[in-house]
């Protein structure tokens, strides 16, 4: 048995030396003092990145089809009434969401930007007891009402009974309403005298739109939109107005969903229009985006990239739409982010090579200053015997001197 503990010991790697043999200095305190201060440092270090996740990003090909896109928005325009402006999406698929109303909410502010108390729906009241029925003649007290559509209906049975009916009959067609003041709905809501009364007014438009997941557009301009000879207008002549002014802060605008780290680039752009008529674009790049977190929530969302473009004129009249467009395209590359802990091993595997490290290399500075001490102080006092050896000075007049 003792000769089986002898050979264990005889494999000891870490000899053990006789504190009486220790000899202590100035330098290897202050070195193994700083050497503890930067392990403790690197340990705390290492250790933050043990708790917190690390984020590992790939690139794949998207190979989804079939989905949609959601765009967030929220869009201050200082100088345009909420009364004329409308917003349209489109892609090149064909397909068209014109006047967008669902999922959108108008804010009317001042121009301190205060929100102004939203009305109701409807443009005012009738002022006129019998309004023009779908037949030409005056409404009845034993008639439905029934107000016409001036030639737009859309079948034998169809009824225009506000100003917004007409204005939406008229589109469907492809016609401009050029003169409201000649349609009995508008006309009894006061359809051009609450324009006016908002004149100076801005307009705070947010919310979202759901569209196909391909190339496309949307944009905010005043007016309705119609396709006349398959070419995208808006119906300007109804507001009988020279200019507008399609300055515009853009508070957020989003493509899907919030994630860790997200980064919009357009949030908090203002631009401000110089020119009497102008067309503001905006190119913009989205790159789907999948987020992962730790306990394995994946999210869908996209990244986007951006250019601007300004297209204006000082004179003339319209000869583009005025207008906030955003023209969209899908890059075909997809990134995904996965949040994952560093395993435990991994830190343990850290932590002992920063306290070895830190370790024998001080262990390695320390024996070199130590070394260095004892070959300077050994030179030295070979120079001083050496001095002595070659001097005329007796040894009483060395101890007078205070040399010995």
């Amino acid at each position: 048995m003792d000769s089986f503990i002898s050979k264990i010991r005889s494999l000891d790697a870490y000899p053990k030396i006789n504190e009486d043999f220790y000899s202590r200095t100035l330098s290897g305190g202050v070195i193994t003092l700083a050497s503890s201060i930067i392990m403790t440092l690197l340990f705390i270090s290492e250790l933050r990145l043990y708790l917190h996740a690390a984020t590992e990003t790939k690139l794949v090909v998207d190979t989804s089809r079939g989905e949609t896109l959601r765009i967030n928005f929220d869009i201050t325009f200082p100088a345009i009434p909420c009364s004329i402006l409308s917003v349209d999406a489109m892609d090149i698929s064909g397909e068209q969401h014109l006047d967008i109303r669902h999922d959108i909410i108008k804010k009317r502010i001042d121009v301190l930007g205060n929100v102004i108390e939203t009305r109701k729906e409807g443009i005012g009241s009738p002022t006129i007891d019998r309004p023009l029925q779908r037949h030409g003649g005056r409404l009845e007290h034993n008639e439905t009402y029934c107000g016409s559509c001036y030639g737009s209906e859309g079948s034998d049975d169809h009824c225009c009974n506000t100003c917004e009916d007409v204005r939406e009959a008229y589109r469907k067609k492809g016609w401009a309403l050029t003169n409201p003041d000649e349609i009995d709905q508008c006309k009894r809501e006061g359809f051009l005298e609450k324009i006016k009364e908002e004149e100076g007014e801005g307009c705070n438009m947010y919310g979202f739109l759901e569209v196909n997941k391909v190339a496309g557009n949307f944009h905010f301009a005043p007016g309705k939109s119609f396709q006349q000879s398959n070419v995208h207008v808006h119906d300007l002549l109804t507001f009988q107005k020279d200019s507008y002014n399609i300055s515009h802060k853009i508070n957020r605008l989003t493509y899907g969903e919030y994630f860790p780290g997200v980064v919009n680039p357009l949030d908090g752009v203002t631009w401000t229009q110089e020119t009497p008529h102008g067309m503001y674009q905006y190119f913009i790049k989205v790159v789907p985006t999948v987020y992962t977190d730790v306990s394995g929530h994946t999210i869908q969302s996209n990244q986007f990239s951006v250019t601007e473009h300004f297209k204006g004129t000082d004179f003339g009249r319209f000869q583009f739409i005025p207008g906030v467009f955003f023209f969209y395209d899908l890059s075909p590359i997809k990134v995904t982010f996965t949040e994952q802990h560093v395993s435990f091993l991994h830190f343990l595997t850290n932590v002992c090579a920063i306290v070895g490290g830190v370790f024998t290399v001080s262990g390695i500075l320390d024996s070199f200053i130590y070394h260095g001490q004892k070959a300077i102080k050994k030179k030295m006092e070979l120079d001083l015997n050496i001095s002595f050896s070659g001097s005329d000075i007796t040894g009483d007049q060395m101890q007078r001197r205070g040399i010995v």
